[in-house]
């Protein structure tokens, strides 16, 4: 069994305990969002997910939002969406996928039709096969925004700097590839149970400790 330091896992209990409750209410509006929530909803989390690779997720939030004020989220061309991603790098490219992202919208059934009734880990295969611009980590990050994925890891920058710290893994991946994510998924799974907190929770507490708020 791997060592921890003591320090560390006292501080990260007793920042779990102080937000426990505001980490609860933001997994429950995710698994509403999927109870009740409309295809255009469904829809603003995947464009949303689809923005955040190397761009800060409020500017990608404040992206979507303004899409879908000025009706441009699910329909318009590509010069129409551009304007809106203020602050997100890779625009261009990233305004492309937004468009091309919306065939899901006609898929029958749409997105729940897409995802289907699957195992969480066969629905996340379907979108990184499926959503240009997708990989594991957006993939993960929405089913878990959607209230599915809450057993699934969001690996990126900041939860990886926190698995470094506290010795879930040795160093950053420089680079990584579909079977380090899953090794380091399990890493991550694994210190969950070992520390006693939910992996859903876990995700959104190491979000915290690193950019102070819990957000999506």
């Amino acid at each position: 069994m791997k060592e921890y330091s003591l320090k560390d896992l006292e501080e990260l209990l007793g920042l779990h305990k102080s937000i426990r409750r505001e980490i609860e209410e933001r997994l429950e509006d995710f698994r509403r969002l999927w109870e009740e929530g409309s295809e255009r909803d469904l829809f603003a989390e995947l464009v949303f997910c689809l923005l955040t690779p190397q761009s800060k997720a409020r500017v990608c939030w404040d992206a979507v939002v303004s899409m879908r004020e000025a009706g441009v989220l699910t329909e318009g061309a590509y010069e129409d969406v551009l304007p809106h991603l203020k602050g997100v790098r890779f625009k261009y490219t990233k305004a492309r996928r937004v468009v091309k992202a919306r065939w899901i919208l006609h898929y029958p059934g749409g997105i729940r039709g897409f995802l289907g009734v699957e195992d969480v880990k066969k629905q996340r295969e379907r979108l990184l096969k499926s959503v240009e611009g997708y990989g594991l980590k957006e993939s993960s990050h929405f089913l878990r925004n959607i209230g599915l994925g809450e057993k699934l890891a969001i690996l990126d920058r900041h939860i990886l700097k926190n698995l470094r710290l506290l010795g879930v893994i040795e160093e950053l991946p420089g680079s990584m590839t579909k079977r380090l994510y899953l090794d380091i998924e399990e890493r991550m799974r694994e210190f969950s149970r070992y520390v006693g907190i939910p992996l859903s929770h876990l995700d959104l507490l190491l979000w915290y400790r690193e950019t102070g708020e819990v957000f999506k």
